[in-house]
């Protein structure tokens, strides 16, 4: 998701309670705060010489260890106040995709991607994940899209892939 399209989503939102889901069945807790926003330039090299660029909107959520027992969590309208405040301090990449990173006891620290968002009651979810790491130089490296057609010579020294 665009971070465009999340600011949006907030401001359409205004007056719903706003959830992360950073796992199946498991909510960021109502103690969240949104403790830093970082405009992240990509400049990369891939494994088959090919050159890429991207910018990204990273949101950190951090859990208040002295507000446990909160119950409320955070409303859209906050969660927009607080980003439009970063904006005018350092305008955030609106094209970018925006991610969060989380973590808490039981879950590694990790940048999430927007998965999906849902309204429920009084709600606006956003249903948070992973995505696997992969070659984007499988043509040029000769390596195949499904494992099942992967060979031990793919990536073999001299074939154009590190």
């Amino acid at each position: 998701m665009k971070t465009k399209e999340f600011l949006s989503l907030l401001k359409d939102n205004t007056d719903k309670n706003l959830l992360f889901e950073y796992k199946q069945g498991a909510l960021v807790g109502a103690n969240y705060h949104i403790t830093e926003v970082k405009n992240i330039t990509v400049d990369s090299v891939d494994c088959g010489a090919g050159v890429d660029f991207w910018k990204e909107t990273i949101v950190q959520l951090w859990e208040s260890p002295m507000e446990q027992d909160k119950k409320e969590y955070m409303t859209a309208y906050k969660a927009l106040a607080i980003l439009n405040k970063v904006d005018k301090i350092k305008s955030m990449e609106k094209e970018g995709e925006i991610k969060f990173e989380y973590s808490n006891t039981s879950f590694h620290t990790a940048q999430l991607f927007v998965l999906s968002y849902s309204l429920k009651h009084n709600s606006l979810l956003f249903h948070l994940g992973v995505q696997k790491t992969d070659c984007k130089a499988k043509e040029t490296c000769g390596v195949p899209e499904t494992t099942e057609e992967a060979t031990v010579s793919s990536c073999a020294p001299g074939s154009g892939c590190c």
